[in-house]
């Protein structure tokens, strides 16, 4: 498949084929109605407010009662799936109303779900790193064995319970946000879309208190948690589009979860000064996010065409 370069130096080739090609390194996308732009705005506009609007019930309770119970966790996590449910309801596209075909369910290339799923230790691990060698926190004292098996059970029951929740958003934000946002532009700017709209999107549990750290300033958790956020959707959203499939989104999601807020915080021994560096809301978690967002940015000629495919998988 010949290719060019565009000005954001996304490839620019012709219609990406319905299957495997001979390489079978690019995924299959559907054979689906292919809507205008600004009917595809409009689209994305409606996911988002109903998304928002439909979390706003489970947000609220949580705020209300103090803290963020099962409930209202697997209620706000699942608002995605309910907000493209009812997207599809109103504008089907070609579809059977309500339909969640074309989402990218199919499970893709291994390779790219186990990297989805490794990829959170290393920029969380690079923001732990850092406070530790410059003695803002210590390491755990407890021995190699201890250490391992708490790993190990902490990641086999965060990948797993985690996706569950982790499923619901996913939907929505790569099932659904980042190929319709790819139809419309290039790779920097559906990156930026998937990170604002979700990064916004925790904005009231993070003002209300019940979501993060409150030992710095809420500014400056806000400011951290976007960059972190946005910048490690530049990740989310090239596994995505380069897969085909929104799995990556799931594994990658639960990990992230899993390694800011188990793994490495039981990992390290805490200073009076650990929580302006790392966790989700830190400077050097921020950081870490942008290498990752610089990492996936110079690989973007690797992609299919924007504007070229649908939602791929099936």
């Amino acid at each position: 498949m010949e290719q060019s370069q565009d000005s954001d130096g996304s490839s620019a080739s012709g219609v990406v084929e319905a299957s495997e090609s001979s390489s079978g390194d690019v995924p299959a996308v559907e054979e689906a109605l292919v809507p205008s732009p600004r009917s595809t705005w409009i689209r994305i506009a409606t996911f988002v407010a109903i998304t928002y609007a439909w979390s706003g019930i489970f947000m609220g309770m949580a705020i209300t009662g103090g803290e963020i119970t099962l409930l209202s966790a697997l209620g706000g996590m699942w608002s995605p799936a309910v907000g493209i449910l009812l997207t599809r309801l109103i504008f089907p596209n070609g579809r059977r109303r309500g339909s969640l075909a074309g989402l990218g369910w199919g499970w893709g290339q291994t390779r790219w779900q186990l990297a989805s799923v490794l990829l959170p230790a290393l920029y969380v691990g690079i923001a732990h790193g850092a406070v530790w060698a410059f003695g803002i926190a210590g390491v755990t004292s407890a021995g190699p064995g201890e250490i391992t098996v708490g790993i190990l059970r902490r990641l086999a029951l965060g990948i797993t319970g985690g996706a569950v929740l982790a499923l619901g958003e996913e939907v929505g934000w790569q099932g659904f946000l980042v190929p319709e946002a790819y139809r419309l532009t290039r790779f920097t700017k559906t990156a930026l879309i998937r990170g604002i709209v979700w990064s916004v999107w925790h904005y009231p549990l993070i003002i209300g208190g019940v979501y993060g750290t409150t030992m710095t300033p809420l500014w400056y958790r806000l400011i951290c948690f976007t960059v972190t956020l946005t910048a490690v959707s530049f990740a989310f959203s090239w596994l995505r589009i380069r897969s085909g499939s929104l799995w990556t989104g799931v594994w990658l999601h639960a990990s992230h979860n899993i390694f800011f807020q188990s793994i490495y915080p039981n990992l390290t021994a805490e200073g009076d000064h650990t929580m302006w560096f790392v966790d989700e809301f830190g400077a050097f978690s921020a950081a870490a996010a942008v290498l990752v967002a610089v990492f996936f940015w110079t690989k973007r000629s690797e992609l299919p065409a924007p504007g070229k495919q649908a939602s791929p998988g099936s």
